[in-house]
């Protein structure tokens, strides 16, 4: 071994995980690798083009073939980044565009055939958590802040203290849509510009209250978008990165845009032709933000949505999955019973358990999403015990929940929603990361966690048997145990008649002794 080889021989290794996150947005796709070593996030490579997924988005909220081509083609590029890459390592996510468009699904069916990893598209308030997370962890600032995303088809405003978001929204308004609305012909007159800055402060109205109270210390921006107006702000300044941008700054660009008259006239050696096709929404979008929440000044930062993702996968390997407390937050807002709720997760994942291998239930989240629907199946409690599975569905669909994309959300509405009560198939969801088949087979399992507990009294529950088939569960009790508990017997028997809608068989044996004869 030479001098060279010998180096590394005494330095001891550390375990390193690659990941990788993808940001399918409405102008751009950004794809970021890295490496997780002693909890510290590297990057290694990243890969970004412009796409202008919003571009192709119609009054109708159809996607066109040709912005669905262009994003494709990017998808086939980024494949041969992520080749070798395991499943859990990756991790895509989508927003506005792909939010709103009526036929996502086509796209992403598309997808799958060129990347063997899920898309998901997350809710605008998640993603603004995220664009929070990427800020928070590669800026320090002492006290409360303010972070502003202008993407292709939304914008984010979100409120954050330390490492945590206090208040996220996403309002729709994106440099690209504004663009093709207030400048379809590329001309940069006044009078759009002005119309174009009062529809985001209209936009704007429903948050603007709201933000200024609760207030900030420093205003920091995110996105391509917003690096190049602020790079343009401080085109004549010394070290300019260093001095925030102001409303009469982000002025006087406008009147130069207005002078040049025309997109193809913006010549600015810092603006690349994509981001100048785009630039004018994205103008109007932040000077309408100074004015609707009194902005003194901005500062920009290069982190965002993607290295959000990479920053909560870091987080997710050390166990401190944020969707915790996202369920441990809404228990305690919604007043569940936190004692009947962990009766019903411990029996409905006692019986996870014996399912998992013969019913093909291994990954997919499958475990984590019944726990969660075990826990907060009873939010709508509080609203009325009349209907409480629709009451709780409706909470779960529609209330933020920080850490849960929004097929996952969906996904705990649903189990939720079927907890008790006829089961009308007809009125599934359809989803893109979970099989409809698992879907009704966590749907089954999380209603005998819930009839099984319907006592609410802790070691009500014997020791329970259990024999699994392809699609059946028998449950065998004690002898002589379900004799003594008729109503229980009884809703079980109807509940064996409800589990049929699910193409699935429930047999119950109240003596071990008969389960030779139910066998044969």
């Amino acid at each position: 071994m030479n001098q060279h080889e010998s180096v590394f021989s005494d330095v001891e290794s550390r375990d390193v995980n690659k990941v990788a996150a993808l940001d399918i947005g409405s102008n751009s796709f950004h794809l970021v690798v890295a490496r997780i070593v002693a909890g510290s996030v590297q990057i290694l490579h990243r890969v970004k083009q412009k796409v202008r997924l919003a571009e192709g988005l119609n009054d109708d909220d159809i996607l066109s073939d040709e912005a669905m081509e262009r994003g494709l083609a990017m998808l086939k590029v980024v494949a041969e980044s992520l080749k070798g890459f395991e499943p859990d390592s990756v991790r895509i996510v989508a927003t506005h565009t792909l939010r709103k468009a009526r036929n996502a699904r086509d796209f992403i069916n598309a997808a799958k055939t060129i990347l063997p990893y899920p898309i998901e598209v997350i809710s605008g308030a998640e993603e603004a958590r995220l664009i929070y997370s990427g800020v928070a962890h590669t800026n320090h600032s002492d006290g409360q802040q303010l972070v502003i995303d202008i993407g292709g088809g939304s914008t984010e405003f979100v409120i954050g203290e330390g490492f945590n978001a206090l208040l996220c929204r996403s309002l729709q308004m994106g440099c690209v849509s504004y663009t093709k609305r207030f400048f379809p012909d590329g001309e940069l007159k006044n009078k759009a510009f002005e119309r174009a800055i009062t529809a985001a402060e209209q936009e704007l109205e429903m948050i603007d209250n709201k933000y200024r109270r609760l207030g900030w210390v420093q205003c920091i921006g995110t996105s391509g978008t917003i690096r190049s107006l602020f790079t343009l702000c401080q085109q004549d300044r010394p070290n300019g990165h260093d001095i925030p941008v102001t409303l009469k700054s982000l002025r006087n660009l406008m009147k130069q845009f207005v002078s040049a008259g025309h997109i193809d006239k913006l010549n600015y050696p810092d603006l690349s032709e994509d981001r100048r096709i785009v630039i004018a929404g994205g103008l109007a979008i932040l000077i309408a933000a100074f004015k609707a929440l009194e902005i003194e000044g901005l500062v920009y930062s290069p982190a965002a949505l993607r290295e959000g993702v990479l920053y909560q996968m870091e987080d997710e390997l050390h166990h401190a999955d944020i969707r915790g407390r996202t369920a441990s937050s809404l228990a305690t807002r919604y007043d569940v019973d936190t004692a009947q709720a962990t009766m019903v997760l411990n029996t409905t994942l006692m019986l996870f358990g014996k399912v998992e291998k013969p019913w093909k239930l291994k990954g997919s989240d499958f475990k984590s999403m019944l726990g969660w629907s075990a826990l907060l199946h009873e939010v709508g409690m509080q609203i009325n015990s009349r209907g409480i599975q629709k009451h709780s569905a409706y909470i779960l669909a529609n209330v933020d929940m920080p850490g849960f994309t929004q097929e996952q959300q969906l996904l705990l509405s649903t189990l939720v929603r079927f907890h008790r009560k006829k089961i009308r198939t007809n009125e599934l969801p359809t989803f893109n990361l979970f099989d409809e088949q698992a879907v009704k087979r966590l749907i089954g399992l999380l209603r005998l966690g819930v009839l099984l507990n319907i006592k609410r009294q802790e070691g009500f529950l014997p020791e329970i048997q259990t024999e699994v088939d392809k699609n059946s569960l028998t449950l065998i009790f004690p002898q002589g145990w379900l004799d003594e508990k008729p109503i229980l017997s009884a809703d079980l028997l109807r509940e064996s008649q409800y589990w049929k809608a699910l193409e699935l068989q429930l047999n119950i044996v109240p003596d071990i002794t008969q389960l030779h004869g139910l066998t044969e």
